[in-house]
């Protein structure tokens, strides 16, 4: 478990660095950390955030097998350790904020559909997505609706423009098509992210009362 220990010492990266590679300010760079701290002590107490600590605060359990859950948790893990530690969480939540470019959001779903990491999106993937967020909702349908999902009107697009030429979509043709068809990324933009100091006030005066963060 060497790994998580270094993580452990290195949890807290510089708040003007990470201010500088992301759409957050210091501030909020600090007030986010009280968001991290609450994260990463959900389980263990150990100044990483754990795959199961992740899915508890994503969809409050952490005892059902998440698909969405894994797929969001292994983009965040940028290192691949296993664990996340502080700036991979504020990094990755920048991906999120309202100021971040839409091209950066496609490539992020891109990653996220692209299940089977071969570098490209086949309809096999959209629809075990889809499947598995349905299930997750305790909706229990059939896979002619499924079907029908993916067939609405823009996916129809998607499909006569992109899968039947050859089957997949490559990122490219992805990044394309999403910025042509914003709604896509709708759910890639989560408004409060653009003042957490106005919408977390608690988060600041606890950021603020000693500051305690060891960077």
């Amino acid at each position: 478990m060497g790994c998580v220990c270094m993580k452990q010492r290195l949890a807290y990266e510089d708040p003007s660095i990470l201010a500088a590679q992301t759409n957050f300010t210091v501030k909020e760079i600090k007030a986010l950390n009280e968001l991290f701290r609450k994260l990463s002590s959900s389980v263990n107490d150990d100044g990483v955030i754990s795959r199961e600590e992740f899915q508890l605060g994503l969809f409050r359990n952490s005892n059902e097998q998440s698909l969405f859950a894994d797929r969001m948790f292994n983009l965040f893990d940028s290192n691949n350790d296993g664990v996340l530690d502080f700036g991979e969480f504020i990094r990755s939540l920048s991906t999120f904020h309202p100021d971040t470019p839409q091209v950066e959001k496609a490539i992020f779903t891109f990653k996220l559909y692209d299940i089977w990491q071969t570098g490209f999106i086949k309809r096999e993937e959209v629809k075990k997505m889809i499947t598995e967020l349905l299930k997750e909702s305790s909706l229990i349908i059939s896979d002619d609706f499924i079907e029908a999902i993916i067939d609405k009107p823009m996916q129809r697009r998607l499909r006569k423009q992109i899968l039947e030429r050859d089957g997949k979509i490559d990122i490219e043709e992805w990044k394309d098509f999403a910025i042509q068809n914003p709604s896509l990324l709708k759910n890639m933009t989560i408004p409060y992210l653009k003042d957490i100091t106005t919408t977390f006030p608690s988060f600041v005066q606890r950021s603020e009362a000693g500051d305690e963060i060891a960077y």
